[in-house]
């Protein structure tokens, strides 16, 4: 690739991107006209991809971390052959256009993942890293070599002030991840204004300690960047940071090099002042250079060549290790077909065993059974009962271990599933105590945006946690979770309940799963239905039946179901207890399923020990909500029940009242 060609793709992305930001006088055109040769040179040299097929397994993934300069990516894309066509260039930041105001996965041809919110994209990407050297370690044999591709990443300031990239950084670094290779947009300008009033650490001594190689280059200066990252891939036993000098919104007159080309189109004025200063004609909005076509015309061909070649080299390894073909292709086959290969755990009526053991020993006879499954806590593996000992620990010299030591870095930990969970192959799972669950809300959210499956098991769920006290004590949690659309949160009330949540969290191929579970022993209990388990699948069944038209109908949510068994049977009226399992599921049901279990001209009275919030449409009013709208105590979880008044004599005088 010559300087002309550069050149030529470069002054076509600061054209597509500024004139698109104008249009639609939304977006922000200074990352990519300063970043606009960085894009040349990762679409037009040294990605490894094909237009053709995007979804290319040994593909080099390209993660725009700093997704508000989207107008970059979606300019490299069209010019590259994705179909993305032109004139959804022209319909940028439109409803129903194909060029959102950030990338969105699965929206777009060509963007690897939902970007925007910073910190994410370069901390999904320590996913992306992690899932190549599992690919490698466990599909790649000793004559042939299927996976060997790189993850890139463009961030910028904002992604190196977040905290969650250090989390991530940090443990990459450690796992030498050398396949993993980040671009640092180091233009000195964040929104308001020069980086130096906030931000004068020295980044890349920071990647340094981290354990990362680190590299520079003058952002304009092709030989030097592609010297650098030549560099960067060739040292593969750490990642490597590349420092690039740029200008934010170069080309622009007025306004490059400043705050006020970060986030707000240029102006009639200024972009005709832009194109002057770029050696365009007045009217020449919206320009693609020819030699840019026909440059991406003739790579096209180049790329299609390297993907046949991988293909007839895929084909002679499928033909000569037929079992590891048949584990690729389970591995990315939907997960009720994946579940179908598990063997659940016999938990017997009567036993009394916290979720969370309950849980383990499913999560075990689920990674036997479903190879794709991997994961781990955050450091509190013993806690959560999360070890997989016979599947091995995922590392620089064992990279086909699948369980994960995230260590104690909860928001990092929910982004790297997310990369996991994109990069296509596996089915990840991380854990740490519920009331952390707020560092992992962010990723949460995007995952549930994507319809990732990633599956976060959530232990230690109330206030039975007892000594620890209020600041581990869960009270306003499920109801934050069961806020986010598409996450399905699963709150099983005993053993039995907990190896099918675990089904349903695996079998689901379309947006997250939450399991939250107990530290505290629960009864294993009979279940009045038969077929509780289809039934349950709809979110709620019944536990215990009355004889009889029921008075009262008692709905409630994990180790509360315990409460009120006990409460129902001290009872003078006729009760029903129903388990709701999951309360997503049991309002996407239809009127008549949920009329027939919570009829409408019978008192229903919810128990869960966490706040009201989100009760009221299901009890039959606010006074029949049992809750606990308050933060706990320490002490033993009983007598923190009692001291709070959450108690099966509390729910029983609430019945009979």
């Amino acid at each position: 690739m010559n300087q002309t060609e550069v050149d030529a793709i470069a002054l076509s992305v600061r054209s597509l991107s500024m004139d698109a930001v104008q249009a639609a006088n939304s977006g922000h055109p200074g990352l990519p006209m300063g970043c606009a040769e960085l894009g040349a040179l990762l679409y037009g040299e040294i990605l490894n991809h094909y237009p053709g097929d995007p979804d290319w397994p040994n593909r080099d993934r390209f993660i725009l971390s700093a997704g508000h300069g989207s107008m970059l990516l979606y300019s490299l894309l069209h010019l590259a052959g994705y179909d993305l066509p032109f004139e959804e260039l022209k319909n940028f930041r439109q409803i129903g256009s194909k060029t959102p105001g950030h990338p969105e996965y699965g929206h777009t041809v060509g963007v690897e993942m939902t970007t925007g919110p910073l910190g994410q994209g370069i901390s999904s990407a320590v996913g992306f890293a992690i899932a190549e050297r599992m690919s490698a370690g466990i599909y790649n044999t000793a004559d042939q070599t299927i996976i060997n591709h790189f993850t890139y990443v463009l961030a910028g300031d904002g992604d190196m002030m977040e905290g969650i990239s250090s989390e991530a950084c940090s443990l990459a670094g450690h796992l030498g991840l050398g396949r993993l290779i980040v671009f640092y947009d180091d233009n000195d300008i964040s929104i308001d204004g020069s980086t130096d009033i906030t931000f004068t650490e020295d980044v890349g001594k920071r990647f340094e300690a981290y354990g990362w190689q680190v590299l520079s280059a003058d952002g304009y200066d092709a030989p030097a960047v592609i010297a650098a990252t030549n560099e960067a891939q060739r040292v593969t036993d750490r990642p490597s940071f590349i420092v690039l000098k740029t200008v934010i919104g170069r080309g622009s007159p007025n306004r490059a090099g400043t705050s006020g080309i970060h986030g707000a189109a240029l102006g009639e004025e200024e972009i005709g002042l832009t194109r002057k200063n770029l050696g365009l004609g007045p009217d020449d909005a919206f320009f693609i250079h020819p030699d840019a076509v026909t440059y991406f015309k003739q790579h096209r061909e180049a790329l299609r060549h390297r993907y046949d070649e991988w293909k007839a080299q895929f084909a002679q390894w499928r033909a000569k290790n037929p079992e590891l073909a048949a584990r690729w292709d389970t591995a990315r086959a939907p997960g009720a077909k994946q579940a179908a290969g598990v063997t659940l755990p016999d938990f017997p009526t009567g036993e009394k065993v916290a979720t969370r053991k309950a849980s383990g020993k499913v999560l075990n006879a689920v990674a036997d059974g479903m190879p794709s499954l991997v994961g781990g806590s955050a450091d509190l593996a013993g806690s959560n009962i999360t070890a997989m000992p016979q599947h091995g620990v995922f590392g620089a010299k064992t990279p086909a271990g699948r369980t994960i030591n995230f260590g104690v870095r909860e928001h990092a930990m929910g982004a790297i599933c997310n990369g996991l969970a994109l990069y296509g192959g596996f089915r990840p799972f991380c854990s740490t105590f519920h009331v952390f669950s707020d560092y992992l809300r962010p990723a949460i959210r995007l995952a549930a945006l994507m319809g990732l499956p990633v599956i976060y098991v959530f232990t230690h769920d109330s206030i039975f946690v007892g000594e620890d006290g209020p600041t581990h004590q869960p009270i306003e949690h499920n109801a934050a979770l069961r806020t986010i659309p598409g996450l399905d949160v699963l709150r099983p009330a005993d053993a039995q309940e907990t190896a099918e949540a675990w089904l349903m969290a695996t079998e689901r191929d379309d947006g997250p799963s939450a399991l939250v579970l107990t530290r505290q022993n629960l009864l294993t209990f009979e279940k009045a239905d038969p077929n509780w388990k289809k039934t349950a699948r709809k979110g709620a069944y019944v536990a215990k039946e009355c004889d009889g038209e029921p008075e009262v109908v008692l709905v409630a949510t994990g180790s509360e179901v315990t409460l009120a068994l006990e409460a129902a049977a001290r009872s003078s009226k006729r009760i029903r207890v129903v388990s709701m399992i999951s309360m997503d599921r049991f309002r996407d049901q239809n009127a008549s399923f949920r009329d027939e279990l919570l009829p409408p001209s019978v008192r229903i009275i919810t128990a869960e020990v966490g706040v009201s919030f989100g009760w009221d449409g299901i009890a039959s009013g606010r006074e029949n909500v049992f809750a606990l709208d308050r933060f706990g105590v320490s002490g033993p979880g009983a007598e923190v029940a009692r001291q709070l008044g959450y108690t099966a004599d509390a729910l029983l005088a609430l019945i009979e009242a």
